[in-house]
């Protein structure tokens, strides 16, 4: 199992979600989040301003023990923030949260009566065998954040898709396009395919949105690993553009599916 900061916060919001929504049992959404990177802790939680260091919640407990503890303390949504260099997606601050954010690829902002707070995934290795998530707590900024809606994001992530197919298209066309990404392109085809849906719950249009978002990640993370032998230095330049283009694409995609779960039904 291979540990991926996105993929994780993505999991703990949308299933964290559909626990808050009553959609699903804790146990069955903890479950769910840690088949996507493995078992998970959360770390200690910082006691709000107002009152003394005793009030935080215990350190280093099981995620499934931590929710439980936020719940009770007045949770009732979490966000996902997927930020890039330049681009902080999802993020209000402050700047130390950011930091940590940006570092890790990805946060989750729990909202609280009267505060936000922070958790950034971090890859938890132990010994020879413990692989896991620790997540650190720490205040965020209170307020929403600027993000798109997710008809903005799902209008946004179709013309980055046919932008970006057209550009690898093109300067693949020297060789051919490798098969590996021919067939990830293929997988875009196919409407029948829901092979990243969120959880119980969400919008149908959220469902779709993150399953293209997830198939189009496969097909930037394989022509990343493209050797660029044989291009000219322009056509270098357009896939990479391209692929910077639809990598924002998707982040937004991910982003406004996710923090849709409480959305107004349309």
């Amino acid at each position: 199992m291979n540990y991926n900061g996105a993929d994780t916060a993505t999991a703990l919001v949308a299933w964290g979600n559909a626990w808050l929504a009553g959609h699903v049992g804790l146990d069955e959404a903890v479950d769910a989040v840690e088949d996507v990177s493995g078992p998970q802790i959360l770390g200690a939680v910082p006691a709000p301003a107002e009152q003394p260091p005793h009030a935080a919640l215990a350190g280093e407990v099981t995620l499934r023990r931590g929710l439980a503890d936020l719940r009770v303390a007045g949770m009732t949504a979490f966000r996902l923030a997927l930020p890039a260099p330049g681009d902080p997606l999802g993020l209000t601050g402050p700047p130390g949260f950011n930091r940590a954010a940006l570092d890790a690829d990805a946060a989750v902002i729990v909202s609280l009566p009267g505060r936000a707070l922070g958790l950034v995934p971090n890859e938890d290795r132990r010994g020879s065998s413990y692989v896991g998530v620790r997540w650190n707590a720490q205040d965020a900024a209170v307020g929403l954040p600027d993000v798109p809606s997710l008809a903005e994001a799902d209008r946004q992530l179709t013309l980055a898709m046919r932008d970006a197919t057209e550009a690898l298209l093109t300067v693949d066309d020297i060789a051919g396009i490798p098969p590996e990404i021919a067939d990830a392109l293929a997988d875009l085809r196919d409407p029948g395919r829901n092979d990243h849906p969120l959880a119980p719950g969400y919008p149908q249009r959220a469902h779709r949105v993150a399953a293209l978002a997830g198939r189009l990640a496969v097909v930037v993370e394989l022509a990343r690993r493209l050797d660029a032998h044989g291009l000219t230095a322009d056509q270098t330049h357009r896939r990479g553009d391209a692929l910077r283009l639809l990598d924002g694409a998707i982040r937004r995609a991910l982003v406004a599916a996710c923090n849709s779960a409480f959305d107004p039904v349309s």
